[in-house]
This record gives structure tokens, sequence and C-alpha cells, in this order.
């Protein structure tokens, strides 16, 4: 079952036979992956969900894709208009996951979140099956490849993903490595096919879509191409300057065909950037947030020195993701960043180690005078944050050299030295952990932490709290550094075959990962429970006219008993997946001038302002907090009635889907989806906000004049006349379809007046008046205004995106021109191989 195959690993200049292949040996990886992933996600073949209350995808993710995915499944296509959130936003052009990204495939025959939870399994065995496929071409025997892909997609940059719910972040992830596979064949062979299918990486990678993960993995993949380029091979053999160029232009051409192929993505998006809430950028402070602080390296090796999940007492509140690169991998990696040969094999090394310093301080963001230099000449870096998120490079560098160490260790050529040494340092490390000098490092780092001193005795309690599982930590990676050293021992002295080694490389690395990953594998039950329908979601489908509802947790906010942390009804997007609009909600880049509008992100400002409450059609109040309950334990008269008044109960209390106990209250201030007004003002967008912002622009103001945008084209009444009074025309709305609306109104209106709509403005929306086109302007700072012609009775609203549409058809053709030129390629391969 074995063929001894000839192979060359890079940095070494010979060809010899390190270990026996077996047949069929990219099955047999195959096979290895699957199995080390499902030691993490086995719930998921019993259908569970794999989200937890971390999770991006638990309070938002899933109602996104939920959407698209009825959409989908009913035969309308891909949606434009997302209704249900935050007034109103363009559902690709705002961007909501993984649109159009070959995932979407699965969500049109399963659940979504079987589909989901499979998207993050799968994803993770490409990871490491990518990786595997790259090592192979690269020149590494059949058990360094493996290690290397096993080391790549369990570690915890990589398979960790799945508790934040980071999928997009993967998807790129597993990318990088393809990506890289393909740029060693066609830079080394220059093969037609080579090209079409990078495009299609580049393409895929593009729909992911994770623009700032993208521009990582097209700077580590274009650095790479350039090694190859320039750079000696294994052979100590380079390619001639004039094919090196003409290969590199190649590269070149097949990613701009793969950014072709993201046109239905990001020409939407182009147009939303001066829309989003990003639209100037971002200062030094926000770019750097989220950066990785120096001390948490030490969690890449001992994991828990900064706390597992909720045990985190570092300087950024939250972590829910992992740096673990494994303890076993790094004993490994640092043998094969030092693998060289005399005939300059040493360069693939010394590339992979240069990409692991110079992404690892990338990574480490504002704690280092490096990102300085990152910020003052990369592209896009004032609109992203978190540059943490770059470790995931890192790990692929970690994970190349843990395979050539492999390869080291497999040919017998680790030292004795390096071995004791390793050995004696990791004994060291948990000695150190055992004495306390560790936490007390930690208590010592906290401390000084440039935060409120609220939090600076948050994080020295959790680093106290903390030293249990650090010890045990330490001495976990110990045990694994041992296994790791033991095997390299036992090759040494001939007590074990290289193929025997090679085995048990990968049954510790696996079981050194899962010791640790599996704390952030959590699966949840099936949708169907998760997000199930209670009394107050079906009492407020019982609406026939569209609405929104303010959902709120007061019993967290005012610290009452029985809060639930995260309820993704109150907290997040879970009332979409009912078709309920959600006045605010969970998403991030929603339309800037509604964030404007409305204030406080939870919308906090809508309880107190009853016009910017009705003006945005808000009905009802949904909250953990019942009318009898204090909200102030001081002051027992102090209920939520008194607050606001005009919140009348209507449903409750009820326990929902999350746990929480829950009350719905309809407000009775006269809340409307659509009116009519006499008069239209023209303004600049200051004086405007502050107008509806302001408490007295209630209804009965509001129903007097339209506040349009100076720039409208329409005919305007000069701001210093009296307003006539307010119409008495009454405006009934239907939703047709998420992003078609019809209103009829009761009277014929005269000329001049207008209607405004209480719903988000965007450029495509189009109306039309008894058939005929009248233009959309913004009115009221944000909504749908549109100036009535004499006689206007029923008015339809549709949105449409005409960036969609030429994407669409761009990334057809792009698609359809890289399909070509693999196909081609291979055809041609063939037929020059005789086949």
């Amino acid at each position: 079952m074995t063929d001894s195959r000839h192979v060359r690993a890079p940095g070494a200049g010979r060809t010899e036979t390190i270990v026996p292949e077996p047949r069929f040996a990219a099955l047999w990886a195959t096979l290895v992956y699957t199995i080390a992933t499902l030691t993490l996600g086995f719930p998921a073949l019993a259908g569970r969900f794999l989200v937890t209350t971390h999770s991006d995808q638990y309070i938002a993710g899933y109602a996104f894709r939920e959407f698209a995915a009825e959409s989908l499944r009913s035969g309308n296509g891909f949606p434009l208009w997302n209704p249900f959130l935050q007034g109103g936003m363009p559902y690709v052009a705002a961007m909501h996951g993984d649109i159009f990204y070959p995932t979407f495939l699965l969500r049109t025959f399963l659940p979504t979140d079987v589909a989901m939870t499979w998207g993050f399994v799968l994803h993770v065995i490409l990871a490491g099956l990518f990786t595997y496929g790259f090592l192979r071409a690269a020149g590494l025997s059949f058990y360094a490849a493996l290690v290397g892909g096993l080391a790549y997609l369990m570690s915890g940059p990589i398979s960790g993903y799945v508790s934040p719910g980071h999928d997009g972040k993967l998807f790129v992830s597993a990318l990088l490595p393809l990506a890289c596979w393909f740029l060693t064949i066609g830079m080394r062979t220059g093969r037609t096919w080579t090209w079409g299918a990078l495009a299609l990486v580049t393409g895929l990678a593009v729909l992911s879509p994770h623009p700032q993960l993208l521009q990582y993995m097209l700077l580590a993949a274009g650095s790479y191409a350039l090694w190859l380029a320039l750079g000696r091979h294994g052979d100590g053999t380079s390619l001639p300057r004039p094919l090196a160029m003409r290969r590199l232009g190649f590269a070149l051409g097949a990613v701009l065909l793969g950014f072709a192929m993201g046109a239905v993505q990001y020409l939407p998006v182009q147009e939303y950037v001066p829309w989003s809430p990003r639209a100037g950028g971002t200062g030094w402070d926000h770019a750097v947030s989220y950066s990785m602080p120096l001390e948490e390296l030490v969690s890449t090796y001992v994991p828990q020195f900064s706390g597992i999940l909720d045990a985190y007492w570092g300087r950024n509140i939250i972590h829910f993701h992992s740096e673990y690169f494994g303890a076993a991998a790094l004993f490994l990696a640092v043998a094969g960043a030092f693998w060289s040969d005399r005939s300059g094999g040493k360069g693939f090394s010394r590339f992979w180690l240069g990409t692991f310093v110079v992404s690892l301080l990338w990574t480490l963001g504002g704690s280092t005078p490096f990102y300085r230099l990152v910020y003052a000449i990369v592209p896009g870096t004032t609109y992203f944050r978190a540059p943490s998120t770059m470790m995931y490079v890192t790990m692929f560098a970690v994970a190349v050299l843990a395979a050539l160490g492999t390869e080291r260790l497999l040919g017998g050529h680790l030292s004795r030295r390096y071995i004791v040494g390793w050995a004696t340092a990791a004994a060291l490390v948990a000695l150190l952990a055992t004495a306390g000098a560790l936490t007390n490092i930690a208590v010592g780092i906290a401390n000084g932490y440039p935060v409120p001193p609220e939090y600076v005795q948050r994080s020295v309690e959790g680093a106290s709290a903390n030293h249990g599982a650090l010890v045990l930590g330490a001495w976990r990676s110990l045990i694994f550094v041992l296994a790791a050293a033991g095997i390299a021992w036992a090759i040494g002295l001939r007590r074990l075959t290289p193929r025997a080694a090679g085995m048990l490389l990968v049954l510790v690395l696996t079981a050194d990962y899962w010791s640790v990953l599996r704390n952030y594998w959590q699966f949840v039950e099936s949708a169907d429970v998760v997000y199930a329908a209670d009394p107050t979601i079906e009492a407020m489908q019982q609406e026939s006219e569209p609405y929104r509802v303010l959902p709120m947790a007061l019993a967290q906010r005012f610290g009452l008993p029985g809060a639930v942390f995260r309820d993704p009804f109150l907290d997040g997007d879970a009332l979409m997946s009912h078709d309920v609009p959600n006045v605010v909600g969970y998403h991030g880049n929603e339309l800037g001038r509604y964030q404007q509008l409305v204030g406080n992100p939870k919308g906090a400002d809508l309880l107190s302002n009853v016009a910017l409450r009705t003006m945005l059609n808000v009905r009802y109040l949904l909250t953990d907090v019942g009318p009898a309950e204090s909200l102030d334990p001081s002051t027992p008269d102090v209920t939520l009635p008194m607050i606001i008044p005009g919140a009348q109960h209507v449903v409750g209390p009820v326990r929902n889907a999350a746990g929480s106990e829950v009350h719905l209250y309809r407000f009775s201030d006269g809340a409307e989806a659509a009116w009519v007004t006499p008069a239209i003002v023209k303004a600049p967008d200051d004086g405007v906000l502050a107008t509806v912002r302001d408490p007295r622009f209630d209804s009965t103001v509001r129903r007097r004049v339209a506040l349009f945008d100076t720039s409208a084209a329409v005919t305007a009444q000069p701001a210093d006349l009296p307003l006539p009074e307010p119409s008495a025309i009454r405006a009934t709305v239907r939703r047709i379809s998420p992003s078609h609306l019809r209103v009829q109104l009761s009277d014929p209106v005269a000329e001049g007046s207008a209607l405004v709509v209480s719903e988000n403005y965007y450029p495509g929306w189009k109306a039309t008046v008894q058939g005929r086109d009248v233009p959309v302007h913004r009115a009221n700072y944000t909504l749908i205004g549109v100036p009535l012609p004499a006689g206007a009775s029923t008015v339809d609203l549709e949105f449409g995106s005409a960036p969609y549409e030429t994407g669409k058809l761009v990334t057809l053709l792009a698609i359809a021109a890289a399909l070509a030129l693999t196909v081609f390629g291979v055809s041609r391969g063939r037929a020059a191989a005789g086949v």
C-alpha cells in the first residue's frame, strides 16, 4: 500500500527518499483532516447549530442569511433591500455576509443553520487540504505536508474562527494556501491553467466578502509570487528575469480578473461608501483597536495565559478567538525556520520566516511602532481596525515552518541539544507557572493598563483567578512538547521508522489542538428552537401596515434580576427572521445618516423623543421589564409606563426562546408609515438634522412640510414663508415585497404636495404615480421623499440597483473567462502530454 517516491524538500539540494508515501496520498490527507475537524465538530452530524452567544452569527448572521435564502428558495433571486433593520438599507451594498460566496448554494437546499454550520466545518477541512496541496507542490514529503496542513487547520487562529462566528475570515484564510499552491505551479512551470485557477481563487476571496483579510491575502500571496520569480529554488536555480517578469504579469492579470469576479458585490459597495458610517475613513485610535497586546504572545504557546473565552482578563475587553499556535507545532516550526543547506534552498524557509516576523509585527498593531509605517503607506488601512486579524498569515507561516521542521525530524536531523533545549524550556515555563511567577507577571501587566480603575481592578482579579488554569495549561503544553521531543529523540536513535514518526506526530498535534480548541466549538439546538416565535412576535405579525419595533434589554441596562446576556431578540436581529422590522438592530455598516438621526445605537433616544419615534414609525416596544416592575430599586414607584407615557401593555410576561421574560407594549402616539405634506422646503443637512431631532417636530409639524435635500430638483417654497396647515390626506401603505411599497392616498393631492415615507432613502428607489415615473429624493434627513403631481392617488416605490445589475454581468463574464482559461490550459497540457 505504499509507493516509495523520491521527493524534494525545499531547502534540500538533492532528491532523497525521506519516507514512503501511501497510495492515494491526497485521499488519506483528506480523511485525516476530516476526522481531525470532526473531533471538534461532530455535533454537526446530529444537526446541531455551531453558534454561541458570543457569535456574530447568533445575534445577526443567521437572520441575514435566512432572509436571502428565503428569497432564493421562493424564486425571487438575491434581495436588494433589507427593510427589517435600522429603517431599511441596501442588502448587497451594505453587505450582509457571504451573499454571493458559494456557501449560499448550501442554503438553497439545506436549512440555513445547517448550511452555516457545515460552511464552517468544510472550510476548516479545506484550509488544511489546501495547505497540504501547497506544501506538496513546493516539494515537501507526504508526512511533512500532512503535518503542515493539520497545524494550520486545527490552530487557534483558524479553527478558533467558529467561536466569534467569523466565517468570512475563515473563507479567506482557507483560500490563502490555495492561492500559494497555484502560484507555485504557475511561477515554476508557466502552466496556463494555473492563471485561470488563480483568478477563480481571487474572485472567491473577493466574494467572501472580507476586504481586510482579502488585502492581507493579496499581500502575502503577492510577496510569495515575487520570491518565486526572483528568488532561488531548492535546486539552486532561479528563473531568467524576462520569464520571471512575464509570469508575474500573468499572475497580476489573474488577480485583476479575480477582482472583476467580485464586481457583483463591490460595485454596489463602491456606491455605498459615501453613505456608510465609515465614509471618511477612521483615525489612528480606531485603526489600532483590537491590536494584539505584546503580553498575549505568551498565549501562542500557553493559551490559558490571557484567559480562554470568559476568563479573558486582557486589555481588549472581549476575546472570543484563539491565538494558539500549538506547542508541538512550535517545536517543529522553530526547527523548520533554520532549515538550510549549501545549495541555496534555504531561501524557502527564510521567506516564510520573514513572513512570520512581518505578519506578527502587523498583528501587534499599535503595540509596536511598526504599525505606524503600515498605517502611513498601506492603502485602505484607515478604513480597517483589528490589525490582529493578520494572525492567519502568521499562522500559515508557522504551519509551513512546522512542515519543514517535520522534514528535518523525519530525516533524523534534529540535534539532541535542540530536543533537550526545548524540553528544558517547556519544563521551566511549567515550573514558573506553578510557582505563581506567570500569574504575578499577568497581575503586574493588568495593573499597568491605561484604562479606568474599575477595569484595571477587573483585569487584576481575572488574572489572579486564572492562576489554576494557567498552571494546568503550562503543564499541558509541556506534555505535548515532550511528546514531540520524544518522537524526535526516538527517530534519532532509530527506535521509530519515519513513517511511524509521521503518524505519531499527526496524533500528537491533533490531541494538542483538540485539548484547547474544543472550548471554542460550542453548539446549540437547531435554529427552529433558538429563534422560535412567541406570543409577542405573533402579536406584531398581525399588523397589516409597515411598522417598527424598538427592542430594549432594559433589565440588563438597569441591573434588574433575570436579565439574559445577549438575547438576540432584544440585542440582535432575531426579529428579522420573523419579518418583524427593528428600528435599531445589529449591523455595523448601516446608513450613516440614519445612525446620526437615531443617536444612541441601542435606540435609547427613541424612548423619550416622541417626535423622532413617530417619524420612524415605531409602534411597539419589546422589553424584559413588566408594567409593574420598578426600574429603580430605591424608588419602587418608578415603572416603565411612568417614564414612557403612552406605552400600553399588550402581551406578557412571555418566556422567549432566549430565556428572557419579555413584554410587548404598543405606543399610542401616532406613528405613521407615510404621510402627505402640502409644502416642500429645501434646507442643508445640519439644519434638517437638528429640526427632525427636535421634540417639537411632532406629527402636527411634520405633516405641514417635507424637508428636502438642497440638491433635490424640486420646486420648494422659501423657508421664511409661513407653513400651510397639515394635510388631511391619509396615506395607507402596503409592503408588496421587501423592496416594493405601495401607498394609497385617501384623496387626490394638490400641486406642490409631497409624500414622505418612513423608509431610508438610498439611490435606487424609483417611484411611479398612476404608472408615470416621478423623481425620488431624500427628505427629513434620511427618509424617502416624493414630490407629487396634482391628482396623485397611488404611489408605487420599488428599489433596484444599477451597480448590482452591471456588476452581475461583469461577474458572470469574468467567471466565464477564468473557467475558459482554466479548461483551455488543462486541455492544452493534456494534449502536450499526449493524453
